[in-house]
């Protein structure tokens, strides 16, 4: 049925604007590297527990390993670092403007390795989409707000979320095989995260990462870094791998970038700063690329 891979995309989308807004703060408190790690070994242990309980680890296609390695070191440790490092400096507006772009760059990929040539049709959505994301977060915020607030240059943050793009999407892509082998999308995410996890805990017993300042973890602090990072890497990533799997990639990727659309009224709510009148025309573009990828 092509409407599941298609919600399940929108899905990833929403998880993802949601996830991103949680993590602003926590992000800015403990750095990339340690809120990345704190998140990776939480969210794999839970996603670990699910797969035993849903005995989902016999549909693994394990003669895949090098695209499951692949995707852990490029998709998830280099790609999550820079994009925690992105959202640190740039707030979730900017960062989720760069991450939209992984569609085009997906479906470049898929048209290269995979031979997947998308529809006239399916082009001009993802054409209307990613004009109406980049109006709605292109006027989406404003400089008061504190989620707005530039911690270094604006060169740094687009060449770190550009580099969060070009990973994350990669490591995506290169799961396709697998998941077309019949590997279950929760299986493979969590095969992703502790792998990831296990890294990224080799490099923090590297002595100058074990002496690096952060402040006193408490319950709160704890719960508001873990709870996005089971929305992204736990929800988000297993809906986008099914949607993969089942659906075109370049339009699955388009589907899965409307993030910055959503993270509008998450922050309009949060911040209490309405969006421009041109985001909410953005907006409406994006939802009509997306009525033309769905209808036509």
């Amino acid at each position: 049925m092509i409407l599941l891979p298609i919600l399940a995309a929108l899905g990833a989308s929403a998880g993802w604007a949601t996830g991103v807004v949680l993590a602003h703060g926590p992000a800015r408190q403990l750095g990339a590297f340690e809120f990345t790690r704190i998140q990776l070994i939480a969210c794999s242990a839970i996603l670990a527990a699910l797969c035993s309980g849903l005995g989902y680890w016999s549909t693994v296609a394990w003669a895949y390993w090098p695209a499951f390695g692949m995707s852990i070191c490029i998709g998830i440790v280099l790609g999550n670092l820079a994009m925690i490092e992105c959202l640190r400096r740039g707030g979730p507006r900017r960062t989720e403007l760069l991450l939209s772009l992984k569609a085009p760059l997906v479906a470049g990929m898929a048209l290269i390795w995979l031979g997947e040539t998308p529809s006239a049709a399916d082009l001009f959505g993802a054409g209307v989409t990613l004009c109406g994301v980049g109006l709605a977060v292109g006027f989406g915020g404003k400089e008061r707000a504190a989620t707005e607030a530039i911690d270094g240059t604006l060169w740094t943050i687009v060449f770190l979320g550009l580099t969060a793009t070009a990973c994350q999407g990669f490591g995506f892509l290169v799961m396709k095989p697998a998941m077309l082998a019949g590997t279950e999308p929760l299986a493979a995410s969590a095969i992703r995260l502790l792998g990831a996890a296990f890294v990224i805990s080799i490099v923090a017993l590297w002595p100058r990462r074990r002496h690096a300042a952060h402040p006193d973890m408490t319950p709160a602090l704890l719960g508001r870094t873990i709870l996005p990072g089971f929305i992204g890497y736990g929800v988000s990533s297993t809906l986008l791998l099914y949607a993969f799997a089942n659906f075109d990639a370049g339009v699955a990727a388009v589907l899965g970038s409307l993030s910055p659309v959503l993270v509008l009224p998450i922050l309009w709510l949060k911040d209490g700063t309405r969006p421009h009148p041109t985001a909410i025309i953005g907006a409406a573009l994006a939802v009509a690329g997306t009525a033309i990828i769905v209808l036509f």
